[in-house]
């Protein structure tokens, strides 16, 4: 099998990947608490798929090409229906709530995410 590279259109100019300074700031905008470790780790993951998505986004597709949401065909006369919905009481729902810090009224309460002013 050929290196997905070989496969592949290259493109002249690769983007450049997340900084550690762009990193830090979308770890304050999602208001994320991560140590120096866990920060480095998942923005390496996060430049790993975001090469990964510009390898696919660079594959040369024939014009007309469906678009698909399955690998390999798979054609309404061998899937089987979707099932119905269907509303089914449970009898988990006290020793689901027993378990939760703050109920009201039978719904769990969560807290507000806080707002502040971003750079």
């Amino acid at each position: 099998m050929a290196p997905l590279e070989d496969s592949v259109t290259q493109t002249s100019q690769p983007d450049p990947p997340i900084t550690p300074e762009i990193f830090q700031h979308l770890v304050r905008l999602a208001a994320l608490a991560l140590d120096d470790e866990e920060a480095e780790y998942l923005r390496g993951q996060l430049n790993k798929q975001l090469r990964a998505i510009r390898e696919l986004a660079s594959v040369d597709l024939p014009e007309g090409l469906p678009i698909t949401s399955h690998g390999v065909p798979y054609p309404s006369e061998t899937r089987p229906d979707l099932r119905r919905d269907e509303v089914k009481p449970s009898d988990k729902a006290d020793a689901i709530l027993e378990q939760v810090p703050e109920v009201e009224e039978r719904f769990i309460v969560v807290p507000d995410i806080s707002s502040t002013e971003l750079e």
